[in-house]
């Protein structure tokens, strides 16, 4: 796993990757974190979202995604669904279904340049280790890339 800091978004749109992968609950919402962002700025990920059954527990592991043109730059972002919900308290992400996002990510996108932020790292509050050896793992011998947020880009947020 590679490991820079930046605006993952602003990066992607610049052409430094091909896909770009973050954490969404399974309830349709992209309401908080780096999904709010996306949300916004890139309307197709979060209608990609929209296109899948709310509050489905199946959904755990799966993805959607849409394809981004903006100028000369091709993208596609991925909505990785690792955890069910959102509320309450304790640990949200699932480990099993980062496995398995990611494993099916090693297929669709061989070849491809992957990044993503600290994925249920954060509002999720997995264990960045732990997320970090799953994604290692399955990704072994691709192009990816871990992007931690810069503190102005997450201030500005």
């Amino acid at each position: 796993m590679k490991e820079i800091t930046g605006d993952l978004l602003v990066l992607a749109l610049q052409g430094q990757f091909d896909v770009i992968v973050h954490g969404c609950n399974c309830f349709c919402t992209m309401g908080a974190g780096i999904a709010k962002t996306i949300k916004k700025q890139f309307p197709e990920a979060y209608e990609a979202d929209q296109g899948t059954l709310p509050a489905d527990h199946t959904k755990l592991g799966s993805y959607s995604q849409a394809s981004i043109v903006k100028g000369d730059t091709r993208l596609v972002i991925v909505n990785a669904y690792t955890q069910y919900d959102w509320r309450g308290k304790g640990v949200k992400v699932d480990y099993a279904a980062i496995r398995k996002v990611f494993a099916s990510l090693r297929h669709e996108f061989a070849g491809l340049r992957l990044a993503y932020p600290l994925l249920g790292a954060g509002l999720a509050r997995g264990d960045w280790d732990q997320i970090a050896a799953i994604i290692d793992a399955e990704l072994a011998g691709m192009d990816h890339t871990l992007v931690r947020m810069n503190t102005s880009v997450i201030k500005s947020a």
